[in-house]
């Protein structure tokens, strides 16, 4: 199985799950795949063939990128080292959930969630603790006559009970055989790490504009929060009160009308605006699809979010994009 496949075979899920999928990042570098949306979901897709070939700096602007528009960040791709990612497992690599394209499929179509969790050691299932504990006394059968059952101590029951230690595969289904009752607890993929995420994020700082990059400085100036990015195909994300933006900074050329492109799709998918500020030369259009282009001159100009605002409305009407 090659990417490209891999990458097909995740638009289709996608699609029979009713999500609303952008057109793919063909942009070197890129820090996600695909963006996607179903009512209030919207996820960025990573594809590797082999997960591992996520790096740090990928995954910290995959997560930003997500924690600013209010998504998630999924890793999907085809092996781990030197084997194949298992169905119903969840792996994780640099805090992003990665998983097979048929545990993508169980997820979101099937609405079946995994139920195993890969760490360092093996498979892990996480443990109702109330459940277990209520059919352990429902049985009559004490800490100790358990934990001798299972050959595992007192303490690693009542961790188990506490919710505070996953046990292996093979614990959990001794467990249900005992007690005759399901104990396993699901993962829910958009949501079983944000916890653990949103205590790291609120350590990390929203990437700064570049001191150099004259252009998202001004955006700054004009009153918008800029979140500059390095691999995605837009610079920046712009935010005031009212508007994300997309946000592109280049001169006028065919590789940037190639992003302008693919801004507007992604813009559609994370409903935002889409706007990319020209730099030299005179523009040969005011849109690329549902992309608002700017020279900037124009933007030297304005004095506020306001101004430009009206102006990226003014251009939005003459051309009949619909946002």
């Amino acid at each position: 199985m090659t990417k490209e496949i891999l990458v097909h075979q995740i638009i289709d899920v996608l699609q029979q799950a009713g999500f609303m999928v952008s057109k793919r990042c063909n942009i070197r570098p890129r820090s996600f795949d695909l963006a996607a949306r179903k009512n209030d979901t919207l996820i960025f897709c990573k594809v590797l063939y082999n997960i591992d070939g996520l790096n740090e700096e990928t995954a910290r602007e995959m997560k930003s990128l997500a924690r600013y528009l209010e998504g998630t960040a999924i890793l999907i791709g085809a092996k781990t080292r030197d084997q194949m990612l298992e169905d119903s497992v969840v792996y994780m690599r640099y805090d992003i959930p990665a998983v097979s394209v048929q545990t993508l499929y169980d997820y979101f179509v099937e609405n079946i969630p995994p139920l195993v969790s890969a760490a360092p050691g093996g498979l892990y299932v996480s443990i109702d603790g109330h459940v277990l504990k209520e059919a352990r006394k429902r049985t009559e059968m004490s800490l100790g006559t358990l934990a001798n059952e299972l050959g595992v101590s007192r303490r690693t029951i009542s961790k188990y009970e506490e919710g505070g230690m996953d046990a292996s595969i093979e614990i959990v289904l001794h467990l249900e055989d005992l007690l005759d009752v399901a104990i396993a607890k699901s993962i829910d993929i958009l949501h079983c790490f944000e916890k653990e995420t949103n205590a790291k994020n609120s350590q990390e700082k929203i990437p700064q504009i570049q001191p150099d990059d004259g252009i998202l400085s001004m955006l700054y100036t004009l009153g918008y929060q800029v979140m500059s990015t390095s691999q995605a195909p837009f610079k920046a994300i712009s935010r005031d009160t009212s508007d994300t933006l997309l946000t592109g900074v280049s001169t006028y050329s065919s590789a940037m009308i190639k992003r302008a492109d693919l801004m507007s799709s992604i813009s559609c998918v994370t409903r935002t605006k889409s706007v990319y500020i020209i730099k030299g030369g005179q523009l040969r259009s005011e849109t690329v699809e549902n992309t608002v282009l700017i020279e900037k001159n124009e933007l030297d100009k304005l004095s506020g979010t306001e101004e430009l605002a009206e102006l990226i409305e003014e251009r939005t009407k003459k051309h009949n994009i619909n946002i």
